[in-house]
């Protein structure tokens, strides 16, 4: 295609918004509010993974040891946790340190607790150890169970696969949401096109009959509604920067003295972190919505 042509056609296109104030203005409009809540589900998803990923970061495990090993037995012990995937960090307490810290915690020399000073010391050595992937959880407390000398594993099963399953739900449920909304939009500008088109279809016969070819006719229509779908992109990109930085803003000052609230708000993801890729991810899905729906129903009157 010629440069000019291009730029005719260009503008061909860009005229075919205007031309249908009504019906882009419509389009525009619905397409703004199903990007809107496709960007919210998009921002709810990955605040509710961050926040299932801070806590699941956080998942402990206490292992506790046999009475009788050695110190050798415990290099061995060690270096089989080690090998465990998915532990991020791993402490030992001997028996001695876990006395000291329950003497501290209760406020009295080690020495002061014992009945009889010269009473063996009661406890066992530990392990408490830190999970990554929750999913995992359950997986890594099996291992550990596995190992000799290991008395007792002790962690928060249940929490961590609650987490799981949250995590899965609300990402299914965004992607499901995703999907239905992208139908709409293609459903709406298609309409919008289809108007056009059919208001044109006579001019569009006569330009097939003329020699025009399917690419000349098709690219105003194309540009028409790759604008369409831009333009609602930016816009509701905006709309959803400022109302989501409000949103965060109202319910910090309203409710930050809830500890669930104020944990939630405390880990939220910051628009500013996302809006790089929010604003590629909505340019682009316009373009391409805009573009798909067009020429989908372009490709009816080109067949002469």
């Amino acid at each position: 295609m010629r440069v000019h042509n291009f730029f005719f056609l260009f503008k061909q296109g860009t005229k075919n918004v205007f031309t249908n104030k009504l019906m882009s203005f419509a389009s525009i409009g619905v397409l703004i509010a199903c990007f809107l809540l496709i960007g919210s589900a998009v921002l709810f998803t990955l605040d509710v993974n961050q926040i299932a990923g801070y806590i699941g970061d956080r998942n402990e495990i206490v292992v506790y040891l046999h009475e009788g090993v050695t110190r050798g037995d415990i290099d061995v012990i060690d270096l089989q946790i080690r090998g465990i995937d998915n532990i991020l960090e791993s402490k030992f307490f001997s028996k001695e340190d876990n006395l000291q810290m329950l003497a501290e915690k209760l406020g009295e020399r080690p020495e002061d607790i014992l009945a009889d000073p010269y009473q063996d010391n009661p406890l066992v050595a530990t392990y408490e150890l830190r999970v990554g992937d929750p999913a995992a959880f359950t997986e890594v407390v099996t291992l550990l169970e596995g190992i000799d000398g290991v008395m007792k594993v002790q962690g928060s099963g249940e929490v961590a696969q609650t987490l799981v399953a949250i995590r899965q739900a609300v990402s299914y449920g965004g992607a499901g949401i995703v999907v239905i909304l992208i139908v709409v939009s293609v459903a709406i500008i298609t309409n919008t096109i289809k108007l056009t088109v059919f208001s044109r279809r006579r001019e569009i016969n006569i330009m097939k009959y003329v020699g025009a070819t399917d690419g000349f006719i098709r690219f105003p229509f194309l540009v028409e509604g790759m604008m369409i779908g831009l333009v609602a992109a930016v816009m509701a990109f905006v709309l959803l920067g400022f109302g989501y930085n409000y949103l965060i803003s109202w319910l910090w000052e309203n409710y930050h003295t809830d500890f669930i609230m104020g944990f939630f708000l405390a880990n939220a993801i910051a628009f500013e972190d996302v809006a790089l890729y929010m604003f590629a991810g909505f340019a682009g899905l316009g373009c391409i919505l805009g573009v798909v729906a067009s020429g989908f129903f372009v490709r009816k009157y080109l067949r002469v």
